[in-house]
């Protein structure tokens, strides 16, 4: 049987292929080179003057498309990304050789996030550009990726305290067996003792650091990593990834890696999509994580419509009867009264009331009550409490009615609010694998590394969406901008970027 046979290694090309003919016109390196070459990266805060002592630095438009690269095809790590500069033709092509080596490419995504954080932008300016993001509708949620932290290396004070505990009991029984032992096995015994006793001291030391820092735990590895719920009561040491994406084109317009929950996210989040939208008419949809009275004033103030997912009424907290829970009671604000079901007015005595229902949150109410309660006849439907009903209004209640509203009358909106905002988050963390963050040492390394995932997924959304074709001759035309401020010619130019222009 014959087989299509290769040609052999040794043989030599009458007419060598150039590395620019190897590279497909419609291939995306062109497209990464193009968008790199578009930014004025001194600017953007990339740093370009370095002294002319030892040897030459790597210009930092090569290595932030070595990035790009790497996160559009999957490769994020610094070691990877080397090798890949030594066997993989586009990025021979996109670096024109270049080989930095590993630390040289780590290093440049450690030192750079904030401006990491602007070439972002200028991803969502692009699809401003192309009327791709609509500034009418935007939905926002949050994602976990698993930092580089085990959870025996994250401590609190209950950990340490039953580590220290365990340590105890071993020292109360070495101690023990060394008082009642006088023979070979002594020494062995005093070395036990001795080696609890230095865990203990380290630990010891980690509930130091622990009052010191003043939070409620500690990383070891990631030091800014927090321990935090998943769901079901399942946790992993993470960042918290809070993103905006516009309802049009699923386009992510803004992103800020945390290490806290959801409940005190929304407002700033928000006030971040109002500057870069610059306007107010437009209206967010999140979750019921987000479901916070403080968050809803932020953003209700601001002029902005919320539609976010109510939580579920405790048992405890409603009535025997349901038509009877606080949502059915009718409150009047110009006599600042409520109504029950059955006719009957609760008034306050306009006393507020403080409650700290956490470490960092403090309730301000008012209660309502009315004696005619104890004689009523669905007393026992109303209330399992022989004082009677009453019902507490808090600071927050007109912005938790207001948008309690709002989602039952655009239920219809906020349907839509999963396919807009986990539309990136399936394509980062299945498709992609983007499922942990890959850098230690704190948040603004994560910040980098979370950025260059969403450049990447934005240059990989607009040129899905628009034809590659098109987006290249927008990003020509910039780089024409870029250099003709500069004051080079056509044909300086040519030669610097080394870019077919034609």
């Amino acid at each position: 049987m014959k087989f299509i046979q290769g040609q052999s290694r040794e043989q030599i090309n009458l007419f060598p292929v150039s590395l620019d003919c190897s590279i497909d016109p419609d291939n995306e390196v062109r497209i990464i080179d193009l968008f790199v070459e578009s930014l004025s990266v001194k600017d953007y805060g990339f740093r370009t003057d370095f002294t002319e002592n030892g040897r030459p630095a790597y210009h930092p438009t090569d290595l932030l498309k070595l990035f790009i690269y790497g996160y559009l095809n999957k490769v994020r790590s610094s070691r990877d990304l080397e090798k890949e500069c030594g066997r993989n033709i586009e990025v021979m092509w996109l670096l024109k050789c270049l080989r930095p080596d590993h630390n040289t490419i780590s290093n440049f995504r450690r030192d750079n996030p904030q401006a990491i954080k602007k070439v972002f932008r200028t991803t969502v300016q692009i699809a401003r550009h192309f009327d791709l993001i609509g500034g009418k509708l935007i939905a926002g949620d949050s994602t976990k990726l698993r930092s580089q932290n085990s959870k025996k290396n994250n401590f609190n004070q209950t950990k340490i305290n039953r580590h220290v505990a365990y340590i105890d009991n071993k020292l109360e029984v070495y101690t023990r067996a060394l008082a009642e032992n006088d023979g070979d096995s002594r020494q062995q015994i005093e070395d036990e003792i001795s080696k609890q006793q230095k865990r203990k001291d380290n630990y010891k030391n980690l509930e130091k650091q622990l009052k010191e820092s003043g939070e409620t735990q500690i990383s070891i590895s990631d030091p800014e990593s927090r321990q935090i719920m998943l769901r079901n009561n399942i946790t992993e040491v993470a960042y918290n990834v809070q993103s905006t994406v516009d309802s049009k084109n699923n386009i992510p317009i803004d992103y800020k890696v945390t290490n806290q929950n959801d409940s005190k996210a929304m407002g700033d989040m928000v006030r971040r999509a109002k500057s870069i939208l610059r306007t107010n008419e437009f209206t967010v949809l999140y979750d019921k994580g987000f479901h916070t009275g403080s968050e809803l004033k932020i953003v209700q103030d601001l002029g902005i419509e919320t539609i976010v997912a109510i939580p579920g009424v405790p048992s405890t907290s409603q009535a025997p009867n349901h038509d009877y829970n606080s949502e059915h009671f009718f409150y009047d604000e110009e006599a600042d009264t409520y109504t029950c079901p059955q006719g009957i007015t609760l008034r306050t005595n306009g006393v507020w009331h403080k409650e700290q229902n956490s470490a960092t949150n403090i309730i301000i109410f008012k209660q309502y009550r009315t004696s005619a309660c104890k004689s009523c006849k669905a007393h026992s439907e109303c209330t399992r409490s022989k004082k009677g009903r009453v019902i507490q209004r808090t600071t927050f209640t007109e912005y938790y009615e207001r948008n309690r509203k709002n989602f039952e009358e655009k239920e219809h909106l906020y349907k839509r609010r999963q396919a807009i905002v986990e539309h990136h988050y399936g394509t980062l963390k299945r498709q992609w694998g983007f499922s942990y963050i890959l850098t230690k040492k704190g948040m603004e390394r994560a910040n980098s590394d979370v950025g260059f995932m969403f450049i990447a997924y934005n240059l990989r959304r607009i040129g899905n969406i628009l034809t590659r074709d098109r987006l290249k001759e927008y990003l020509r035309i910039l780089v024409l901008m870029f250099f003709d401020l500069l004051g080079l010619s056509f044909s300086q130019f040519e030669e610097k970027s080394s870019i077919n222009l034609a």
